[in-house]
């Protein structure tokens, strides 16, 4: 059981070190780090870890460009270009619903979307089993306004790959997500299809987080809770959580501690005090942002954290 009282920092890269140096070799433009990163996560969840740490280092789109240009046979940095400008084409539009973009806020995200896109589909054209860049397309799917057998096409050649590829399940879950292109019935069943088919201590299971997550921040307040503590919410956060990380045959894997807090704070908020508390006993220390952020109020998630891992254990033990 872990001490009540102390606030843990909060380290963006979730401690770890390949993560650490990525960010750290981007913001020098150290080519030969960033190569030597990549190449130590080879496997397709890997990368895509890792990839969404380079998509948030500011300044990237300065300076690939010359790696790309000097290495015209390589697709690591033409990847690296694709991957980062959908984060930056969403710079561009902000995080406001549609109605409060402007057209010029919206000019920039095409524009960077579509310039995205095609530096990706010159990944895949060069090697159609890249799963990062079919995934980030997953992504620019939403955005790009493609046709739902276009996106799913994009999903399916990662599945051919990488049956449990996490990322690719969880922009795949946003699109079919109401907000976009989809249901709430669409997007729960996709994720129970999901967690049907996951391999026990694997990470796949957590899906059915963002998939609650999703519904009950849709929700007015007041159903919200309704829904998180009904019988059948409560069913799937604790089946997910004994099918992943509270499975004996769990082995941390890259990207674990945000999958594990989304289950301590959801187990949690469903009233779910004892399942919880064994997840908050894995966690530790290792708190992140997300999705701590959604039910805090001064910003600071890693106290709020604290506070739901006291509760939990005092209710739950």
């Amino acid at each position: 059981m872990w001490p009540f009282s102390r606030v843990p920092d909060i380290d963006p890269t979730h401690g770890d070190p390949r993560a650490r140096a990525l960010i750290t070799a981007l913001h020098a433009q150290d080519r030969e780090t960033v190569r030597g990163v990549f190449a130590s996560l080879p496997d397709p969840d890997g990368r895509a870890y890792l990839m969404e740490f380079a998509s948030d280092v500011t300044g990237v789109q300065d300076w690939i460009g010359r790696w790309v240009a000097d290495e015209p046979g390589s697709t690591l940095p033409l990847l690296i270009q694709g991957c980062h400008a959908v984060a930056w084409a969403w710079e561009a539009r902000g995080g406001a619903y549609a109605k409060d973009t402007s057209a010029e806020q919206f000019a920039g995200f095409f524009e960077r979307l579509a310039f995205a896109e095609k530096c990706l589909k010159e990944v895949t054209d060069r090697d159609p089993t890249d799963t990062t860049a079919w995934t980030w397309l997953t992504l620019s799917a939403r955005g790009s306004q493609v046709g739902r057998d276009e996106a799913a096409a994009r999903f399916d050649a990662v599945l051919e790959h990488a049956p449990e590829h996490l990322i690719a399940h969880r922009q795949r879950l946003q699109f079919l997500c109401e907000k976009w292109s989809g249901s709430h019935a669409e997007m729960f069943a996709f994720a129970h299809d999901a967690l049907g088919r996951s391999t026990p201590g694997g990470l796949l299971a957590t899906l059915m987080v963002d998939a609650h997550l999703e519904y009950w921040l849709r929700l007015p307040s007041g159903e919200d809770e309704a829904h998180i503590r009904s019988a059948a919410a409560r069913r799937d956060l604790v089946v997910a959580a004994q099918h992943s990380v509270l499975n004996a045959a769990f082995r941390p894997a890259f990207g674990w501690p945000g999958r594990a807090n989304g289950l301590a704070m959801l187990l949690f908020m469903a009233g779910e005090y004892g399942w919880a508390a064994r997840v908050f006993d894995l966690i530790g220390n290792h708190v992140t942002r997300y999705p701590w952020r959604y039910i805090t109020a001064d910003g600071n998630e890693a106290r709020r954290f604290v506070e739901a891992r006291k509760d939990a254990y005092a209710f739950g033990r």
